[in-house]
C-alpha cells in the first residue's frame, strides 16, 4: 500500500476530516497519513483510535515505534500512558497494546535509525518549556538522535518565525490552535510533511501547540 510514500514531496492532510478505516483488530480504527508497504512491514504514520475495551494482539516492532497519546489512556503490559505522553519503543521491542476506556494516538512505525535503541517515555504535561529563539515560541525537547530531533512547540498568540529552513525535512501535527505560513492555514489536526530544503515563515494568530519532528527525512530519502 502506498500513501504519501514519496518523502521528497510536501504533504498536507486535515486528519479530523478523514474517514476512519478498520484495522485487522476489532475496535481499532485508523486514519492513514503515510504508508509504504503492508501492515507491520514498512514505514507507516497514522492516527489510531482504540474503542473502550479494544486491544491489539502481541507484536514486535522490528524497526521501532513512536507515539504521542492525543486523548484517553493507552496501555500495554508495561504501563498506562495518559493523554500527553510521548513514547519511543526501540527496534525489536514487543508489546500487547490496549485501552480500557478508549484512546487516540498519533503513531509512527518502522522509522527508527537502527542505532537508536533507548526507550523513551515523556509526560509532556509536566515537562518544562524553554524559549526557542523567537519571541513567543517555546519548546519541550522530547528526543534527539543523530540528525533527528523531536519536540513539542508552542506559539503564543501572534508569535512568528520570519524564516525557518528545514535542511533535513520536517513533520508537524497541529495539536491545538492554528498554525499558518505563506503556503497555507493549518488548523488543529493538520498533519504537514515538509521535504528537505523547505523554507517558510510559520506563525500563529491565535496560538498553537505542535508536535514537530525534524531532520529525519534526508536519511529516509537517501
Amino acid at each position: 500500500m502506498q500513501i504519501n510514500a514519496d518523502l521528497s514531496r510536501r504533504a498536507v492532510l486535515h486528519t479530523e476530516a478523514m474517514d476512519w478505516v478498520d484495522s485487522p483488530m476489532a475496535g481499532v480504527r485508523r486514519r492513514m497519513l503515510e504508508r509504504d508497504g503492508k501492515d507491520g512491514d514498512r514505514r507507516a504514520t497514522s492516527v489510531v483510535r482504540y474503542a473502550p475495551g479494544s486491544r491489539f494482539s502481541p507484536h514486535v516492532h522490528v524497526n521501532g515505534e513512536e507515539f504521542l497519546v492525543l486523548d484517553g489512556t493507552f496501555s500495554d503490559e508495561r504501563a498506562d500512558y495518559p493523554a500527553g505522553t510521548y513514547v519511543r519503543n526501540p527496534p525489536g521491542s514487543r508489546h500487547a497494546p490496549h485501552s480500557t476506556d478508549g484512546t487516540t494516538i498519533f503513531v509512527k512505525l518502522q522509522q527508527f535509525d537502527p542505532g537508536d535503541a533507548t526507550p523513551v517515555i515523556v509526560d509532556t504535561n509536566t515537562a518544562g518549556w524553554t524559549p526557542a529563539g523567537a519571541e513567543g515560541v517555546s519548546i519541550v525537547p522530547l528526543h534527539a538522535f543523530g540528525a533527528e530531533k523531536v519536540s513539542l512547540v508552542r506559539f503564543a498568540p501572534g508569535a512568528r518565525i520570519d524564516r525557518l529552513t528545514h535542511d533535513g525535512g520536517a513533520e508537524v501535527l497541529v495539536l491545538e490552535g492554528t498554525l499558518e505560513d505563506e503556503h497555507g492555514v493549518y488548523p488543529k489536526g493538520t498533519w504537514l510533511r515538509l521535504p528537505p530544503g523547505t523554507v517558510h515563515g510559520p506563525f500563529s494568530r491565535e496560538g498553537s501547540l505542535l508536535y514537530l519532528k525534524e531532520g529525519h527525512l534526508v536519511a529516509c530519502i537517501s
